[in-house]
């Protein structure tokens, strides 16, 4: 399996097919590159080079019991995008790997990134503080954390099944393959990095990260995320960004990269072409 070594000696597992423009993604908590399966081959068969990494204790990367934070998740990022040398590159990011996308370039610059999009992303805090009032309580993100240690296995499969995919909703028949599939890639990882991880993608403040990006970046969120809710995070990350389009969705559901896929792959490649 390819791999590349962080300087905290850390082997992070990655995918890179093709050749021309790279497409560089990264996933949500607390999955894996292989959550970018149908992106993957779609961009690929456009004609652009696409590659996706499993985060840190995540997928086939290193199961490390520390690091779980994001500049530790930027920093890999780089090393993975250093260690293929790669220009001009576009770097999309759904949910916690929204976050690290912006972390990533306001952290090591965007010399060679042409466009960024983050879709259903974490930025810019979900956390509900005084400078904060429309985000999460506290107690949410301890409530997960408490599943997670009480039955990793049985949280993994009702978060799908559930408000994840919005499969909770009147009317909307699951895709019992997708939830496995879901499952499957959270048992991967590893425990102690999926407990870690909830407080990184929670209590991350990207308001000054968002400030300092200068390319133009898309965000892509859906009023009915039950996951990232869309009042505390689109376009207030919109509005921060230099160079930001948002682009609301109406129905769709956190994990809308998967469920409606056809759409997202079409507007993200009118973004990049545009």
């Amino acid at each position: 399996m390819p791999t590349v070594t962080t300087k905290d000696g850390v082997e992070i597992f990655y995918k890179d097919w093709g050749s021309g423009q790279p497409i560089v993604f990264s996933h949500g908590w607390p999955l894996s590159a292989d959550d970018w399966d149908v992106q993957m081959l779609f961009f690929l068969s456009e004609g652009y080079r696409v590659i996706a990494h499993d985060r840190r204790g995540h997928g086939r990367s290193t199961q490390i019991a520390d690091g779980h934070d994001l500049d530790h998740y930027a920093d890999d990022l780089a090393a993975v995008t250093g260690h293929l040398g790669l220009k001009d590159a576009i770097h999309v990011g759904h949910s916690t790997g929204g976050g690290e996308v912006v972390r990533y370039l306001a952290r090591h610059g965007d010399s060679n990134v042409a466009k960024a999009a983050i879709i259903s992303a974490v930025p810019p805090l979900m956390l509900k503080t005084a400078a904060n009032p429309l985000g999460l309580p506290k107690a949410v993100f301890g409530d997960l954390q408490a599943q997670l240690f009480a039955s990793r296995s049985k949280f993994y499969y009702d978060l799908p099944a559930g408000p994840f995919y919005g499969f909770n909703r009147p009317g909307v028949q699951t895709i019992v393959p997708v939830v496995w599939n879901w499952w499957r890639q959270g048992m991967m990882g590893g425990a102690k990095a999926h407990y870690d991880g909830i407080v990184a993608f929670s209590q991350t403040d990207f308001t000054e990260d968002l400030k300092r990006i200068n390319v133009p970046v898309l965000v892509m969120h859906s009023k009915d995320d039950q996951i990232v809710p869309y009042v505390a995070s689109g376009p207030l990350s919109a509005k921060l960004l230099e160079n930001g389009t948002l682009k609301t969705y109406e129905n769709y559901p956190h994990g809308m990269i998967t469920t409606q896929a056809d759409v997202i792959n079409a507007d993200l490649l009118a973004f990049i072409r545009a």
